[in-house]
C-alpha cells in the first residue's frame, strides 16, 4: 500500500507558509509535486499481477429498469481509467457496485484480488472513493471531517493531522478554517470530498465526476495530483462527461450504454485515430437530431 515517504521532513515547514492561491502556476506545481512526494503518491509500484478492478458479470435492475446488464471489465494496475457514458448509461450504478455502496444482484467487484462483497474489509483498505452526490458528515470543519475520516480507517492520528493539513493546503481549503462542510459551496464539497478519498493513500480511486462544479484553477490542481498519483503506481477509474479531460488524461477508456460495455481499451485503441467525441457519438447510438428542426430560433 502506498504510504508516506520514509524519513519526509515534517510537512507544516512547508505547508503553513505559503498560500497556493497566490502563487504564480509553475511555483504552485512545484509546490503540489512536493506534497504529492510526502503524502506517498510519487513512491515507484511494482506493477500488480492482477488488474486495479475487475468486474465480473455485474447486473443490476431497479423495478422493470434493467439498469446494468452484466458487465464484464478489467481495469490494468497503474492506468487512468475514464468511463465514458450518456446519462442514464449505467455509470454511476456501475462503479456504486464497484465500491461497495450498491449490492449487485448479480456477480462480483474485485479490488486488487480482493472482492468487495465477500472480503470487504481487504477490499476497502486499497480504496478510495468519491461517489456521485457525495454524502458527508457535514457538521463538521474540512479538518474535523478529515480527521474523523482517518479515525476510522484506523490510521495513526499524526499521519492523519499531517496529511489533511497538506490536502486541506494544496486543494485551497485551509482558509475555510471554522466553516462547516455544510455551508462549502459545491465545489468546495467536491474537494473535500476528494481529500477523503485520498487520505489513507489507497492504490485504486474510483471517482464519480471529480471535476464537476470545480473551478479551472482546482481542476488543473486536482488533475496534477491525480496525474502524480499514478505516476507512482496508483489506478484512477472516473466517469465524466468532459472528453478534453479524458483524453488529457486517460490512458485506458470505456464506453457505456444502456447498461452494457460497447467498446473499451487503450484510448489510442478506442479513439482509432478520430476525435475521442465523434467515436462516443457513433458508438453510443449518434442524433437523432440536428438542431435544425427548431427553425424558430
Amino acid at each position: 500500500m502506498l504510504g508516506a515517504a520514509p524519513g519526509a521532513a515534517p510537512s507544516r515547514m512547508i505547508v503553513g507558509q505559503v498560500q497556493p492561491s497566490t502563487r504564480p502556476p509553475v511555483a504552485l506545481r512545484n509546490l503540489l509535486s512536493d506534497l504529492a512526494d510526502r503524502v506517498g503518491y510519487g513512491q515507484v509500484v511494482t506493477a500488480e499481477a492482477v488488474p486495479a478492478l475487475a468486474l465480473r458479470g455485474l447486473v443490476k435492475r431497479f423495478d422493470a429498469k434493467l439498469a446494468v446488464a452484466g458487465i464484464d471489465l478489467e481495469v490494468p494496475a497503474g492506468s487512468f481509467f475514464g468511463l465514458l457514458g450518456p446519462n442514464g448509461a449505467g455509470k454511476t450504478t456501475t462503479l456504486s457496485m464497484s465500491v461497495g455502496l450498491l449490492r449487485p444482484d448479480a456477480g462480483r467487484a474485485v479490488v486488487l484480488g480482493h472482492d468487495v462483497w465477500s472480503d470487504p474489509v481487504e477490499a476497502k483498505r486499497r480504496l478510495g472513493v468519491l461517489p456521485d452526490g457525495v454524502r458527508l458528515f457535514d457538521r463538521l470543519s474540512g479538518a474535523e471531517l478529515l480527521a474523523y475520516t482517518g479515525l476510522l480507517r484506523g490510521m495513526d492520528p499524526a499521519v492523519v493531522d499531517r496529511r489533511a493539513r497538506e490536502l486541506l493546503d494544496v486543494l485551497a481549503l485551509g482558509d475555510a478554517g471554522r466553516t462547516l462542510v455544510i455551508d462549502y459551496s459545491a465545489g468546495m464539497r467536491k474537494k473535500i470530498g476528494l481529500a477523503c478519498a485520498l487520505l489513507h493513500a489507497p492504490r485504486l480511486l474510483v471517482l464519480d465526476e471529480p471535476f464537476e462544479a470545480v473551478d479551472p484553477v482546482s481542476g488543473s490542481l486536482i488533475r496534477d495530483i491525480l496525474a502524480r498519483y499514478v505516476s507512482g503506481g496508483g489506478t484512477v477509474v472516473f466517469a465524466s462527461h468532459v472528453m478534453e479531460v479524458v483524453e488529457r488524461l486517460c490512458s485506458h477508456v470505456a464506453i457505456l450504454a444502456e447498461g452494457a460495455i460497447k467498446t473499451v481499451g487503450t484510448l489510442d485503441q478506442v479513439r482509432g485515430g478520430r476525435d475521442l467525441e465523434d467515436v462516443f457519438v457513433e458508438v453510443v447510438g449518434g442524433r437523432t437530431a440536428t438542431g435544425q428542426e427548431l427553425s424558430w430560433l
